[in-house]
């Protein structure tokens, strides 16, 4: 069964994307920029690890924080469903989609057919608006094709896999109770409750904290990477191409408080938005400016007290630093300007 009463626009980031179908099926069409700004998306993280070649640099909140903040900024009825067993959580869906309801799924991207991009991402989300005897439909980003197929069995492993962002087969809904949402209020809520989250971050690598600890510590990675043509171009591809909508998702942002200053009419989310129109194409810079550092490594050889004799890629130590390092941060710091060399 598909559901014929569901629009299918692709979006650039999953989530929104997915946020933005079922909340048009409960009668609210918002744009993807408000969608993500009354979700409260705008954020950033540093996230290192052990086993990874580079560190990650996030630009939104945790997966599924958008949807939440967003369905309780407009008075929605958000249901979220998780369960360990397969056959339950198929039962969930299509329960959902035979009473008439667009599906929400978190779910591993690695394992979806359409994927252009075979990479584990725990965090992915889509809409499911329909199902047959071997595939599921549904509403991806513009950049894995919108509205697609993949098999049942390869959606099954999406969403039993285990590892990093992975849910236990969650699905949910969104319903409205009824009357239109305060979208002036809804908007100011969001935006301070976003700026309050950004601005407090309980450890040094979220918020601008965390842009601090990054300008700190992007100069090592070429160092540190085993292989600069390929870690520091993917580093790259992911802020400006990873699904979020173009610097790091500071573009998606600053369209919102374009809305945002429109429906609100105030002048400090005017001038807001106007210095985000200024802060994004610095992020882009941000990426180009690692993305042509791989071929530093070409110019000059190995520091050996860096790497050691024979190890091409990785520091012995690396410091944490950036625990206080200013609130000039919030929008981009002096990562946007080349390191010198």
């Amino acid at each position: 069964m598909i559901l014929d009463d569901v629009t299918p626009r692709p979006g650039l980031h999953c989530e929104t994307t997915t946020l933005g179908v079922l909340t048009r099926h409960a009668g609210l069409d918002l744009s993807e920029p408000m969608l993500f700004g009354l979700g409260e998306g705008l954020g950033f993280v540093y996230w290192d690890a052990k086993s990874m070649d580079v560190p990650f640099l996030g630009g939104r909140t945790k997966p599924l924080c958008v949807t939440r903040a967003a369905a309780g900024r407009l008075g929605l009825d958000l249901r979220v469903r998780e369960t360990t067993s397969a056959a339950r959580a198929w039962r969930n869906v299509t329960d959902a989609l035979d009473a008439g309801q667009p599906v929400g799924l978190q779910l591993d991207s690695y394992h979806l057919d359409y994927f252009t991009t075979r990479v584990h991402f725990g965090g992915h989300t889509v809409a499911m608006y329909g199902y047959d005897d071997t595939h599921a439909h549904l509403v991806d980003t513009a950049q894995q094709g919108g509205a697609v197929t993949t098999t049942l069995d390869s959606l099954a492993r999406a969403r039993a896999a285990r590892g990093p962002m992975t849910a236990r087969h969650l699905s949910y809904t969104l319903a409205a109770p009824g009357g239109s949402p305060d979208l002036d209020a809804a908007v100011r809520a969001a935006v301070r409750a976003n700026a309050g989250a950004f601005l407090d971050p309980p450890i040094a690598n979220l918020g601008h904290r965390g842009i601090a600890t990054a300008a700190d510590r992007v100069t090592r990675w070429l160092d540190r990477a085993a292989d600069p043509a390929r870690d520091l171009p993917l580093a790259a591809t992911l802020m400006e191409r990873g699904g979020t909508g173009g610097a790091l998702f500071r573009a998606m942002y600053r369209d919102f408080l374009a809305e945002a200053a429109t429906v609100t009419g105030d002048a400090h989310v005017r001038r807001a938005q106007l210095m985000y129109a200024g802060i994004a194409p610095l992020w882009t810079t941000v990426a180009d400016h690692i993305d042509h550092r791989r071929a530093d490594r070409r110019r000059r050889p190995p520091d050996p007290r860096v790497c050691g004799p024979g190890r091409p890629g990785r520091p012995r130590t690396r410091g944490d630093d950036g625990a206080g390092r200013g609130r000039r941060a919030v929008g981009v710091s002096s990562a946007a300007r080349p390191a010198p060399r």
